[in-house]
């Protein structure tokens, strides 16, 4: 645990990426059981990889075929069942493209597909979200998760979003969350990463949210659904799935 810790705090991301395509093919073979099912391809174990970059890892997180997080399925399991994203034909912008999504959306015929970052492998555009080169209402679909928690100007960001999002489109941007703390925490002077992993719970974050974060995304323009998987699966998907139990999938409308 104490290696796998090190690893991710200290191997870049980009490598990080690379190097889960070379080991990916093999991890399914050792952890193959009943007990977890991954939605996005429906592959089985009998566990799940242990994730986290804090002290504490989240046992029964990371899914050997996929690489996908409870946050990832969480969301598949709305888009798929829950929306027309797989059939409608429609327009997506991905920031910080996810693995477990990337390849897929890309083989989907009906979507116009453009992915975007600073620095990762898989995507086409090199772009700060915070001061995008791309005209107004442009996209049906953005997705942006985990990335605010990196942005000096969370806010300047959101408003960038809905900025290039259609009218009647949808952003979903994930970020981690504090659901004790009512407060976002945030201090641009904290620039030590002992300090910054303590506070925010990552090396390279500059916040840890609150339950306040939905009124960010109210301030940006957006009208706000939040969609929870116990109240809309169950408990007993939830489990299944490895499901975040707390976290509920926050879905921002740009109005019409």
């Amino acid at each position: 645990m104490g290696l796998y810790r090190t690893l991710l705090n200290r191997i870049p991301r980009p490598w990080l990426i690379r190097g889960s395509y070379v080991l990916r093919p093999f991890l399914p073979l050792l952890y193959a059981g009943n007990r977890f099912e991954d939605p996005i391809d429906g592959s089985r174990y009998r566990a799940l990889l242990p994730y986290g970059y804090d002290a504490v890892q989240r046992p029964n997180a990371l899914s050997p075929s996929t690489l996908s997080l409870e946050r990832h399925r969480l969301m598949w399991l709305y888009l798929r069942d829950h929306s027309d994203f797989l059939t409608r034909p429609a327009s997506l912008l991905h920031f910080a493209p996810e693995q477990c999504f990337h390849a897929r959306f890309k083989k989907l015929k009906h979507l116009n597909y453009r992915t975007a970052d600073l620095d990762s492998p898989l995507a086409d555009m090199q772009v700060d979200v915070q001061n995008l080169p791309l005209e107004d209402n442009q996209f049906d679909w953005v997705f942006c998760n985990h990335v605010l928690e990196h942005v000096p100007d969370d806010r300047k960001a959101l408003r960038e979003l809905y900025r290039v999002l259609k009218p009647g489109g949808l952003l979903i941007a994930q970020v981690p969350q504090r659901f004790d703390w009512e407060n976002t925490l945030e201090d641009p002077s904290i620039t030590d990463r002992a300090e910054r992993e303590r506070l925010f719970g990552q090396y390279d974050h500059v916040r840890m949210y609150g339950r306040d974060y939905p009124d960010r995304l109210v301030e940006a323009g957006f009208r706000i659904q939040l969609w929870k998987a116990e109240e809309v699966l169950g408990s007993e998907a939830v489990q299944r799935y490895a499901l975040p139990a707390q976290e509920a999938l926050p879905l921002a409308f740009k109005p019409r």
